[in-house]
């Protein structure tokens, strides 16, 4: 089985959050079982979203740069045009919005059955690959 996850899934793995705890320790299940996929896209909105301003359990710049040389281990979706064209392509059939349409498709490049993610629809089977919540 191979598994994409999504940036909510990283960003819980490195929360500092108290009340995150339990997400946290999950997020890590998955990431220390293998078996996973990335891509470029998630990983840069990693880097955004925990070196942000104003985030409380910010990152420096070099934790979060090292968390993501790390995650390089796992297969990583680069973003190419071919992968645009068919993330326009599941927007207009799935109607996800753009940015969750570009996680399915380079998911779906990656050969993946299964994409954790709290963001979309929980069960739902996009191109015989499900979406699941990972913290349900």
């Amino acid at each position: 089985m191979t598994a994409f996850v999504d940036t909510n899934v990283l960003i819980y793995a490195v929360s500092r959050r108290p009340e995150e705890q339990e997400k946290r320790s999950r997020a890590w299940g998955l990431i220390d079982e293998g078996g996973l996929a990335l891509s470029v896209q998630v990983l840069q909105e990693f880097y955004a979203q925990a070196t942000r301003p104003g985030r409380d359990d910010r990152m420096s710049e070099r934790d979060a740069a090292d968390f993501i040389a790390r995650w390089r281990r796992f297969p990583v979706q680069e973003t190419t045009l071919a992968l645009l064209d068919r993330g326009f392509e599941l927007q207009r059939r799935h109607k996800f919005n753009f940015w969750d349409c570009m996680i399915v498709a380079a998911a779906l490049a990656q050969g993946c059955d299964t994409l954790w993610t709290e963001d979309m629809q929980d069960g739902r089977i996009v191109e015989g690959m499900r979406i699941a919540d990972p913290f349900r």
